[in-house]
């Protein structure tokens, strides 16, 4: 059973419906809870058991930082916490104005998949450099960014965490994924993305180099990426990556993965992850239709198709394209570009 803010009143309770049940041991005593009494409430890890405590209703989480209630701490409440542990004691933690929220724990806030919720990256203005743990990873910088808010936790804009994250991350398929993940989902332009990594001198390492021309390219997962790589070892023509499809009316019919404009021939790149239920197969079927009605050739495969098999599927596009090159009639399709979610304001 979880009690929200067990134990706490007054100045401490507003403390804790700020800051999703939250509070600094600065917080408190500034609030008139004596460290005594901190102490007394907190409860303490079994050393015969890590999950059976002993003691008061409260938790620490970091080092200074309390959980006031019983149950234990969401991912929101983990990543503020590593927020609070960083941020100067006597500032307000949640303004971003001394510590955010970046990296990949602030893309996973975002649904970016793959983006590690741990360790924490949380930027801090240099010269502060507060000691690092398990959890949480103070990174100073002189380069402040803008923040946000998301979910309740000051945050870096997600151009500014994907750049921070691709810093960290060893595994270039990780960094690949991450960096698509966030451009994918219209948290940024991979142009701004590019400007990013730029900036951050992070383009001189070949893994971020190669993923950030991919996205400039237009590609957007690492199925993409892949079939891509597969293309340009090829003669064949560079297609259009991601292009969104319109009829001639003003019409949106579809964006496929690959697209060859002057052949009207596109590759859909469906991997069964997003297809294994009869309504989301269905929904590809019918988009696949719209696409045909309009002239529209589709070659549909799989990713492991494109990692195991590349022959197959370039011998069915380049059939496809040199049939198109015959066809009497072109296809009514018109390509244009992508669109972006809007950010969250500050």
């Amino acid at each position: 059973m979880i009690t929200n803010s067990a134990g706490v009143d007054g100045r401490a309770a507003q403390v804790a419906r700020r800051q999703l049940n939250l509070a600094t041991r600065h917080q408190l005593t500034a609030a008139g809870i004596a460290p005594g009494t901190i102490t007394s409430r907190t409860s303490r890890t079994s050393r015969t058991s890590r999950t059976s405590r002993t003691g008061g209703p409260w938790q620490r989480l970091l080092p200074r930082v309390y959980l006031l209630q019983t149950g234990p701490p969401d991912h929101r409440q983990r990543a503020l916490a590593a927020v609070l542990y960083a941020a100067e004691p006597a500032s307000d933690p949640l303004s971003g104005d001394t510590a955010a929220l970046t990296g990949g724990a602030a893309l996973a806030l975002l649904g970016i998949r793959d983006a590690p919720y741990t360790p924490a990256d949380v930027l801090v203005r240099a010269p502060r450099r507060p000691a690092g743990t398990p959890e949480v990873r103070p990174l100073p910088t002189t380069r402040w960014p803008r923040t946000i808010t998301v979910s309740g936790i000051p945050s870096t804009r997600p151009v500014r965490a994907a750049a921070d994250f691709a810093a960290r991350a060893e595994a270039p398929e990780l960094v690949r994924s991450v960096l698509a993940g966030v451009v994918q989902s219209g948290w940024c332009h991979p142009q701004d993305l590019h400007a990013e990594l730029r900036d951050s001198r992070l383009l001189t390492r070949p893994a971020i180099r190669a993923a950030a021309a991919e996205l400039l390219a237009g590609v957007r997962s690492v199925a993409e990426a892949r079939a891509r790589d597969t293309l340009e070892a090829t003669d064949l023509p560079t297609p259009l990556w991601n292009a969104r499809l319109y009829t001639p009316a003003g019409a949106f019919l579809a964006t496929p993965d690959a697209y060859w404009p002057d052949e009207g021939v596109a590759l859909e790149i469906d991997s069964a992850e997003y297809h294994y239920t009869r309504d989301a197969w269905h929904a590809t079927l019918r988009r696949r239709l719209r696409l045909e009605s309009h002239g529209i050739l589709v070659i549909s495969a799989t990713p492991s198709m494109i990692r195991d098999t590349p022959t197959e599927v370039l011998a069915a596009l380049r059939t496809l394209l040199t049939l198109a090159t015959s066809r009497p009639t072109p296809p009514t399709a018109q390509a244009r570009g992508h669109v972006q979610l809007e950010l969250p304001t500050p």
